[in-house]
């Protein structure tokens, strides 16, 4: 694809954005991140003057020691597995555009909550005389309780910028073949390695079911990603289901929940299970200890033998090409 830049290349930039990651797998670092992330109303819409003594008094002291130790089970030599992934899809997409198109466009990565922010990678581009950005969130599947916290973010430091850089910001691509063939794709090459398991489980994560009754169109993108990836792997309708995975809360969340269907599912004859996790463009917490650990140990000990996680897209060449289609769409005749 020709971009058809009109200007210097260097005046172009990528930004990938993912959600976050505390610094350190240590209850103080824990603490800082999960305070900055439930703050956010996009993802607690509890009034702030009310919610502010119930997360500091009672579920950061309560949750961040157990976060921390759970963060603590998968960090790797280079830190986060998120923020080293995230990284990593940022150099390969960088290498990938100048190959593909010729032009030394400049590719960086930042996190909604906790580092690198937002803010520093603009002002880090602006810096470099990059004034045409493209934000590209990894949310396939649209919610304001992800999405949407990016936009916020981005409007809060440049409303402090006087220069403005000119801005692309990608709403979704949860729709787009190239995603769909991707997904589809790495799920055939693992069953090809491992063999089939009785039920493929597509566990998208949740989000509360009021946010769907007011607009939120998140369980339709889900619904149609795992639609369509199902149908171009061929699956019938009892070779696969959907579920929605890390709720948090006493209120009621999308269901069906993944913790309690793969509880559910050895009484019903599935005893071998495999988990995507579609809406994860890396793997993280969510994915390597949620179900990789916990609910595998829910499954196996409702009867179940064995739960087996398939990796997310992460900087996979399939990936990569989709991530540069993106890019280049955003920035085509800029």
């Amino acid at each position: 694809m020709s971009l058809a830049l009109s200007q210097s290349a260097s005046r172009y930039g990528v930004l990938l954005v993912n959600l976050g990651t505390p610094d350190a797998p240590t209850s103080k670092a824990v603490r800082v991140y999960l305070r900055e992330f439930l703050s956010d109303t996009r993802v607690v819409e509890i009034p702030p003057a009310v919610w502010f003594f119930i997360l500091n008094g009672i579920i950061l002291p309560i949750r961040s020691p157990k976060v921390a130790k759970a963060y603590a089970s998968i960090w790797q030599e280079q830190g986060s597995p998120l923020r080293a992934i995230t990284e990593q899809q940022s150099i390969a997409l960088r290498q990938h555009l100048e190959q593909g198109t010729g032009e030394a466009i400049h590719v960086d990565y930042a996190m909604t909550y906790g580092n690198p922010s937002i803010a520093s990678r603009i002002k880090d581009m602006q810096a470099r005389g990059i004034d045409k950005i493209a934000v590209l969130p990894l949310y396939p599947q649209y919610s304001a309780t992800t999405t949407a916290a990016v936009f916020d973010k981005l409007m809060a430091h440049l409303k402090t910028v006087r220069n403005l850089p000119e801005i692309r910001f990608l709403k979704h691509y949860y729709e787009k073949p190239s995603y769909i063939n991707a997904l589809a794709q790495s799920i055939a090459d693992y069953r090809a390695q491992h063999g089939e398991a009785d039920k493929l489980i597509f566990s998208f994560h949740g989000i509360p079911k009021r946010c769907v009754k007011k607009g939120d169109p998140y369980f339709e993108h889900c619904q149609a990603t795992a639609q369509n990836t199902a149908a171009k792997l061929g699956l019938s309708d009892e070779q696969w289901m959907m579920t929605f995975q890390s709720r948090f809360g006493a209120e009621e969340w999308l269901k069906p929940y993944t913790d309690e269907t793969l509880e559910a599912l050895p009484e019903q004859g599935v005893k071998t299970v495999q988990v995507v996790c579609p809406a994860f463009a890396a793997d993280c917490l969510e994915t390597l200890e949620e179900i990789s650990v916990e609910n595998a140990e829910v499954f196996k000990e409702a009867g179940g033998e064995s739960l087996d996680y398939i990796p997310a897209l992460n900087d996979s060449e399939a990936h990569i090409t989709l991530l540069s289609e993106l890019a280049q769409q955003q920035l085509q005749n800029w």
